[in-house]
């Protein structure tokens, strides 16, 4: 995950990434599944926020991130020594030889369990519980300058279920915003009969009205131009800009001026509509997000 949305190949060898030895506890191989949530770095000039991945998340899907994973993985070798308590194995190697732990510890789990009295609390109960917590406007107003200078610290909101089941509903939209159904736009097609080609973008652009970018349109290319987006949906914002606005970013063909090398995501993927229904279904993940996020409770923490 190149970019919020944003997705690129990533060729993983030391002979090309100078920093390679995180990687192989969180993602291994591509049959080891992980969750992370990415959220701004300690010191970021952008606003606060927070993004969870089912694959590699790069350092700048969010200025200078920091990521926690669901799991992690640790590779088997002879004559390891054994992990302490806190960290044990959760069972034998796999077939490629690693151990899958969990990253929220059983301390975690059981201090959880304990405050809230509910000895059914899971770990992944937690995680997407802290997913929760990290889009409260509350919680990132409240403590915005703590976020800038140091690591997210969880509260103990008086509901956890109410935290817990919205950020496992803001997981659901985040994870598959490439197969939920689009938003229904307004698709103002230029031909009569749109061919593969006529989908083709190089920069989308938004509309404009009395002279001022309207928002509500977006000239995808000669051929088509989306209208009646709602203004709402640009209030879902991730890494510093609405989600929308990282699409049409990086969904654009670019040339690096040093190497010559283009970059066209038009080649992305063979469905010639991959692009404009993209668009369309992050339309559909931002007003879900802001729904949810504004049915969000008050944290009312527990204050030791």
């Amino acid at each position: 995950m190149y970019r919020p949305y944003s997705k690129q190949y990533l060729y993983f060898s030391r002979s090309l990434n100078e920093y390679v030895y995180k990687l192989p506890k969180l993602f291994p191989t591509e049959a080891h599944w992980n969750l992370v949530i990415s959220t701004t770095g300690i010191g970021a000039a952008k606003g606060f926020s927070g993004l969870v991945s089912d694959v590699i998340p790069n350092y700048h899907m969010h200025d200078t991130a920091q990521c926690f994973p669901l799991y992690y993985y640790e590779k088997v070798e002879v004559d390891a020594e054994p992990q302490g308590e806190m960290f044990a194995a959760a069972g034998a190697p796999d077939n490629d030889g690693y151990i899958r732990h969990d990253a929220i510890t059983d301390w975690a789990l059981g201090a959880f369990r304990k405050h809230y009295g509910d000895a059914t609390i899971t770990k992944e109960d937690i995680f997407w519980y802290v997913y929760g917590i990290l889009h409260s406007p509350e919680y990132k107003q409240r403590f915005a300058a703590d976020l800038k200078k140091m690591l997210p610290r969880i509260p103990f909101a008086e509901d956890f279920n109410a935290f817990s089941a919205a950020g496992r509903q803001l997981g659901e939209w985040h994870l598959n915003y490439e197969t939920v159904e689009p938003f229904p736009l307004t698709e103002e097609a230029k031909r009569l009969v749109m061919e593969p080609d006529d989908y083709l973008v190089t920069k989308m652009t938004f509309g404009k009205k009395d002279g001022k970018p309207d928002k509500s349109v977006i000239v995808y290319n000669p051929h088509l131009v989306l209208r009646d987006i709602p203004l709402e949906a640009y209030e879902y914002v991730v890494n510093g800009k609405p989600a929308i606005e990282w699409i049409m970013e990086r969904y654009q063909v670019t040339v690096d001026k040093a190497s010559g090398i283009k970059n066209d995501p038009n080649q992305w993927s063979d469905d010639p509509r991959y692009i404009v229904d993209l668009l369309k279904r992050v339309v559909r993940v931002s007003l879900e997000s802001c729904r949810i996020v504004q049915g969000l409770p008050p944290l009312n923490e527990f204050v030791a």
